[in-house]
């Protein structure tokens, strides 16, 4: 039998072999393992940014996305022992090590493990149950257009400059806008969801028409977009800023300031497009960490409408 097929690269001052880097993993134009591989050297220092020290959910399609998908929470037996982990404790009193993306080559050893997509936390390793981001998603539901989402886009940001706070929107890669707002990790998870669930409620005052904060999904309008606060709970993940997410034609979300809110098409963020981009751009979310916020006023908000 002919020897599996491999490559081996030099990230930073390590070495990562990558095996089959002629799988196709997506099929709508072909782009295969190496294509996603090379994707992220390409935008090393924007993933590393958007990971670094944060416990980190691989999503895994060992076949392609054809084949599988893996939601790996734990790094497995045989990691190369440079590899950092961080140790996260669940409810049920079980316990995982998690990626830890300290450095370019952490990133490149997950992709060669069949890692499309990087779901991290919104806290660090410094004190895991305390997080350092809010999020702020815009999920329309499926009778609601993009032109929407954008008006949303718009409606949330007027809202975080009245608060004072710094917002960072990005693309899904799916079909709705995430913000991320960096704050002070003073607080617990449960108080975090409380804050976000208060600033959805505004804008939800602020657009009545188009904006739900329904949390059951069978209740609420189909043409509406509901404004996902939840994913601020505990244990919640959604992927990453310069993440591929897994579909055939390796849509990225992919930072954009908030003059690109009215043109920006999220379909045309691709693994074949962004590396251009950035290189032109460099990563749009290079200041989130000079962006602290406080969630004091929204705890307020939250207090006053009663919010749990």
């Amino acid at each position: 039998m002919a020897k599996e097929s491999a490559v081996e690269l030099e990230v930073g001052h390590r070495t990562v072999r990558v095996s089959n880097p002629d799988r196709v993993y997506f099929p709508a134009r072909g782009e295969t393992k190496l294509d996603l591989v090379n994707y992220y050297l390409s935008v090393g220092d924007g993933i590393v940014r958007a990971l670094r020290d944060r416990p980190c959910m691989m999503h895994r399609f060992p076949k392609g996305l054809a084949g599988e998908k893996v939601h790996q929470k734990r790094v497995p037996n045989g990691a190369p022992p440079w590899l950092e982990t961080v140790r996260v404790d669940f409810p049920s009193g079980r316990h995982a090590y998690e990626l830890c993306v300290t450095e370019l080559a952490s990133v490149i050893w997950a992709v060669q493990m069949s890692t499309v997509e990087f779901h991290p936390w919104n806290s660090r390793r410094a004190d895991t149950e305390r997080p350092d981001e809010w999020r702020i998603d815009l999920d329309p539901m499926p009778e609601c257009g993009f032109d929407t989402v954008r008006r949303v886009a718009h409606v949330a940001h007027e809202v975080l400059d009245e608060l004072g706070a710094v917002g960072w929107p990005k693309t899904s890669g799916g079909a709705g806008m995430h913000i991320y707002v960096r704050i002070e990790p003073r607080w617990e998870f449960s108080e975090v969801r409380r804050a976000a669930l208060a600033f959805a409620r505004e804008v939800e005052r602020r657009a009545p028409d188009v904006v739900t904060t329904t949390w059951w999904r069978k209740d609420r309008d189909p043409s509406t977009l509901f404004v996902d606060y939840n994913q601020n709970a505990r244990d919640h993940t959604i992927a990453s800023a310069y993440s591929v997410r897994g579909v055939p034609e390796a849509v990225v979300s992919t930072p954009i300031t908030w003059d690109e809110i009215d043109d920006v098409e999220p379909r045309e963020c691709t693994i074949a497009t962004v590396p251009a981009r950035f290189a032109k751009l460099g990563d749009l979310h290079a200041g989130i960490d000079d962006a602290v916020y406080s969630l004091d006023t929204l705890l307020e908000w939250a207090d006053r409408d009663g919010l749990e």
